[in-house]
């Protein structure tokens, strides 16, 4: 034993699941004398890397822990009066425990699986009943990445929606956040629409009556100002149009809601409710439509509908409509979505209730109207007469604006520069008296240290009424009626509804997620402490740089780390998902085009086996897709490829590939492929979903990529949430660096960026430091460990089951790369039994099922990450090789074909116990198949949704206390 006194930087031993002996038992399984050359057999040697990683080694976790608490201290969190958009909030205590920082909620996947999602639907369904009643519009969906890119979204909808080809013209109102705006323009010029930002007082309605197909408006508006739109609603419908407002859910439980007033579209953030600012995200984002618009609104929505026994169940409704199927014919290309925040936020709405939601935003109107009185007392004007919680003043008495703004910034505040000489401040639940008391002083002659005139909040309240809305502004009807709404105020019972939601879904604390195409790994404890320190939390995105210091040393680190994995020059942190920085990748691909005179070029090639998202972002870049073959092999057919771009040459944009490809292999002629792309004037964007199967082994510049998204929520373990939050930097060659997404309010991107593609300069900023801190814990050697231990552990369970399934996919010397693909399509054929019945049959076992039918219709694709130990991956392993001896009872004639332990599961607790048992297998055949499921059981709520009945039957709100009522009475007599 060496002598040693160095802190153990232990964490890839505890990150990675196998141990050694382990590692050695699989290897010998799969038949490689050595984890090299498994390697070597798998990743193809004209890609491999060939030296380490440049990153720095690894750091312990406790010292990672005390090194962020100093670079931390470099952020200054000042109070925040900014505004537009991102408010300071209280997150209740048992939100942020129980929720934000319990792996129960945060390490679920997105809820394909709908039996075992049961509580998180929950969640979502009080979501959109929340942002329904408060809109007063008949559908909600249950979430979206942030405003900007939610308002875009309605543009893209509206825009559809239009019969006539000439209408093309979409106007924004001038009070609209600056932000949102930049976004909604930026996704409109690729298709074709005219953004027009203008007064919506003066905007000429008859002179663009036949090309406007719809407005946004900003409600109250960015200033402040809270105006009567029902007139001008009107009159937009009148010419044929749509309406679009960007409303503020706090400001909606006092101000008459956007579906009375004429709104066919209701956007917005619910940040506010209790989720912090996080230096721009994640946050989830709303969108609210007019039942005629309920199938072309864009993202998730969860519905009501029945069980097997006929009992109420949630699931995803509508999902054909979903870019997922429609691939190319999209809308749009949404598929990480803010999950855990519109839960949080929903919590928060539940915990407070509509009395508690309203007791709230009518104290930040008094604070406001408090403010804006003693402001005049001071000599300085107010601009509007009407607000919410915002206030435009124009500084009088003797100081101008440029020294308010110095003032607040020395008094630990900061307010918004309007840069027209007038000053915002936007108050918020966390605004104390003491706070207004420092902005009187900051305003007052001779400021804070000085003398003049000293205004005392709390003095002031003596001298005003009670501030109420004039009739057409003020609600008058009531929202959140519901029971979840009015039930759960203490915290022993909100903490108990939690948990009870909770427990009725599976997360990675039960048991391994193996989804193929989704990464499922260890989301460390010690990479999610930081995320909630204030430090992080607190600081609102348009803060000036200075005060953001250890925020802009962590994003300089990842930037680094990113392009030294990747091997490309540069990298945009902005994408807020996977599939935003597909759609940013190729913007800035499009840009690069344009730049050099090249605007023919709109062609993207696409393989058949891409994932759906990869053809609706093409089309929302404004590209043609061209679909090319795949082989018998799953691999791109190259001859395909080489027609097609030579036929395309003129116009060839982009070809899009996901490597190793979607259908889990190294593909050997990669560089041959990006090759041709090339030498037809086309650019290769490289779809990073796949990632984890290459860091420290091979890099996509290296072979060819001009472009890359990388997934932070897969490969570097943000976890996904439920569904969201994600992120998707994009790295890029030095040729498209100068096209990095922008922003309007700071300085990133490159220096002819393309508009922004999320409201915040650095997308979700508050999730980054996980993705940070996973490499820095990690190092080079961690790194490609982790990478190579993801291949092996596919390898092993690939070997286990290729003698009882299909493995449909090999490279060219029998190996699979991270994951792997069964093809059950011939069990089908001889039994009846589907993917989909499999999959259930899983949940009897304690597991979620693998990715279903992608990318190829009934099959099951697999990947089980690094994480994951030898014995649990024997015990999926072992739970598929017993459901295909249940198989095959069906194939021998010895089971029902009908009735039987699949076609019936997933069995529920319920369902053992009834009295009467009328099926020929036994209930401990049904509900305990293995020892381990005796031992420790999950119990899914429900029987197998019956998804048909809730498509026909569009249910997207809370069920009526009816429901309720009725379910009581079965769970009492049954």
């Amino acid at each position: 034993m060496s002598f040693s006194i160095e802190p153990d930087a232990g964490f890839q031993g505890r990150h990675i699941g196998p141990r050694d002996r382990d590692i050695t038992d699989m290897l010998e399984t799969v038949g490689a004398a050595s984890l090299d050359e498994l390697i070597d057999q798998t990743v193809p040697e004209s890609i491999r890397l060939g030296r380490p990683l440049d990153i720095p080694a690894a750091v312990p976790e406790h010292i990672l822990l005390e090194q962020l608490r100093t670079r931390v201290a470099l952020n200054r969190t000042l109070r925040s009066f900014l505004g537009m958009g991102y408010y300071e909030t209280i997150t209740p205590g048992v939100i942020q425990r129980t929720i934000l920082e319990n792996p129960g909620w945060y390490t679920q996947y997105t809820p394909y699986q709908a039996e075992i999602s049961q509580g998180r639907l929950e969640a979502l369904l009080n979501f959109q009943t929340m942002v329904m009643d408060l809109t007063g519009l008949k559908i909600a969906n249950a979430s979206l990445l942030d405003e900007g890119s939610a308002a875009a979204e309605a543009m893209t909808l509206l825009f559809g929606e239009t019969r006539e080809p000439e209408r093309n013209v979409f106007m924004v109102s001038a009070t609209c956040h600056p932000q949102t705006i930049a976004v909604v323009q930026g996704r409109a010029e690729p298709l074709g629409v005219e953004v027009v930002v203008g007064d919506h007082d003066n905007f000429d309605l008859d002179s663009m009556e036949s090309r406007l197909f719809g407005v946004l408006l900003q409600y109250p508006a960015s200033d402040g100002a809270v105006y009567d739109y029902s007139s001008f609603c009107a009159a937009v419908h009148e010419i044929g149009a749509g309406v679009v407002v960007a409303a503020d859910l706090l400001a909606l439980t006092l101000l008459t809601p956007p579906g009375e007033f004429g709104a066919d579209v209701a956007v917005g953030s619910t940040q506010r409710f209790g989720v912090p600012m996080g230096y721009g995200g994640p946050h989830a984002a709303y969108l609210a439509v007019k039942d005629s618009l309920k199938r072309r609104i864009p993202g998730r929505l969860i519905g009501v509908s029945i069980d097997a026994d006929g009992d109420p169940a949630l699931r995803m409704s509508l999902q054909t409509r979903e870019q997922h199927i429609r691939r190319e014919k999209a809308t749009s290309n949404i598929c990480t979505a803010q999950v855990l925040l519109a839960i949080m936020a929903g919590m928060y709405a539940v915990y407070h209730g509509p009395e508690g939601l309203k007791r709230i935003a009518t104290r930040v109107h008094h604070l406001a109207t408090l403010l804006a009185h003693g402001l005049t007392k001071l000599g300085h004007t107010v601009v509007h007469e009407t607000f919410f919680d915002t206030l435009t003043v124009v500084p009088g008495a003797g100081i101008d604006a440029s020294e308010v703004l110095r003032r607040s910034v020395e008094s630990g505040m900061n307010l918004r520069d309007n840069g027209d000489g007038t000053v915002g401040i936007s108050l918020d639940e966390a605004t104390k008296p003491e706070d207004v008391d420092d902005l009187f002083q900051v305003f007052s002659e001779g400021g804070p240290k000085g003398g003049g005139v000293k205004l005392n909040a709390r003095k002031l309240v003596g001298e005003l009424e009670v501030p109420t809305y004039k009739r057409e502004h003020a609600r008058s009807t009531p929202f959140m009626e519901h029971p979840v709404f009015n039930s759960y105020h203490s915290e022993t019972e909100m903490l108990r509804y939690i948990h009870r939601l909770e427990v009725r879904d599976l997360s990675l604390n039960t048991s391994m997620i193996p989804l193929g195409s989704c990464t499922m790994k260890l989301n460390a404890t010690t990479q999610m402490v930081p995320v909630t320190w204030r430090e992080f939390a607190a600081m609102h995105p348009f803060a000036p740089l200075d005060q953001a210091g250890g925020y802009r040393e962590m994003f300089a680190d990842l930037e680094c780390w990113l392009a030294e994995i990747s091997g490309f020059a540069a990298v945009s942190l902005q994408p807020n998902s996977g599939a935003q920085g597909e759609y940013a990748g190729l913007l800035a691909i499009r840009a690069y085009h344009r730049d050099r005179g090249d605007e023919r070029r709109d062609v993207c090639l696409i393989p058949q086996s891409a994932h759906g998202t990869n053809p609706a972002s093409a089309v929302m870049a404004g590209m043609r897709v061209v679909v090319v073959k795949c082989d018998d092999s799953g691999n791109i057919d190259v001859d395909d490829l080489r027609a097609k771009a030579t036929e395309h040459a003129d116009h060839l944009a982009a070809s899009m590939i996901t490597y190793p490809s979607t259908h889990g292999v190294f593909e050997e002629r990669i560089r041959e492929i990006c090759d041709i792309v090339h030498e037809n004037g086309g650019q290769v964007y490289l779809d990073g979903a796949n990632l984890n199967a290459q860091v420290g082994l091979s890099r996509p510049a290296d072979y060819g990529a001009d472009v890359c998204h990388i997934n932070l929520h897969k490969t570097f373990s943000i976890p996904h949430g439920g569904g969201g939050p994600g992120m998707g930097p994009i790295c890029v060659t030095e040729a498209l660096a100068p096209f990095l997404p922008s922003h309007p309010l700071v300085k990133v991107g490159g220096e002819r960026g393309i508009p922004p593609v999320s409201a915040a300069p650095w997308g979700s900023a508050g999730v980054l430091v996980i993705s940070w801190a996973y490499i820095a814990l990690l190092g080079s050697d961690g790194l490609k460990r982790a990478t190579e231990l993801a291949i092996l552990n596919a390898n092993y369970m690939a070997k286990r089951l290729s003698e009882h399934f299909e493995v449909l996919y090999t490279g060219d010397r029998g190996r699979v790369a991270h994951e792997f693909i069964l093809d059950l399509r011939p069990l089908k054929k001889a039994t009846g039994i589907s993917d989909e019945d499999v999959a259930k049959r899983l949940i009897d076992y304690g597991f979620h099922a693998p990715t279903m039918s992608f990318p190829v219709v009934g099959t099951m694709m697999i990947e089980p990450t690094e994480s994951e130990s030898k014995e649990e991956l024997d015990r999926f392993c072992d739970a598929l090789i017993s459901i295909r001896n249940e198989i095959q009872q069906i194939e021998l004639g010895l089971s029902d074909r009908e009735d039987n332990v699949l076609k019936n599961a997933p069995h529920t607790a319920r369902m053992a116990m009834t009295e009467y048992w009328d099926h020929a297998y036994s209930r401990e055949q049904a509900v305990y198949p293995t020892l381990g499921t005796r031992n420790h059981k999950f119990w899914p709520p429900v029987r197998r949704v019956d998804n048909a009945y809730g498509d026909r039957n569009f249910v997207c709100a809370c069920p009526p206390i009816e429901a309720y009522e009725q379910a009581e009475s079965v769970v009492e007599t049954g």
